[in-house]
């Protein structure tokens, strides 16, 4: 893939992160969710009601979907846009709202049965 030269990302160096237990490499000015648009994760998250397959559709403060928990046990914090999680070397990020592995979702079959469902209050 061809990258367009200069912006604010630092492709001299080479920083390593972890995304639902998976190692990945970015580079210095670069976010946790354009890091792994990088590496071809364009799956990040699951819907809270229906599970469905969540990723960035913007790439600011205002992003909706790609919210993921940085860090692990008591330092957790969950709810964070990875679109403005500044990446930094040994940063540990997973993916929220599903139940098994992230592309297999068990609570997915919830979209199946979403005509049963009344609405939420989020979906009104």
């Amino acid at each position: 893939m061809t990258r367009i030269p200069g912006g604010l990302i630092d492709r001299s160096q080479t920083l390593s992160f972890t995304f639902n237990g998976k190692r990945y490499t970015g580079h210095p000015g670069d976010t946790l969710a354009s890091a792994l648009l990088a590496n071809g994760v364009r799956l990040m998250g699951r819907s809270f009601k229906y599970h469905r397959p969540r990723g960035p559709i913007s790439a600011g403060s205002e992003e909706p979907n790609a919210l993921v928990t940085l860090r692990e046990g008591a330092r957790a914090e969950p709810n964070t846009r990875a679109t403005v999680a500044e990446l930094y070397d040994g940063l540990t990020a997973r993916s929220q709202n599903h139940v098994g592995p992230l592309g297999l979702d068990a609570l997915a079959v919830n979209d199946l049965l979403s005509p049963f469902f009344a609405a939420g209050f989020y979906y009104k």
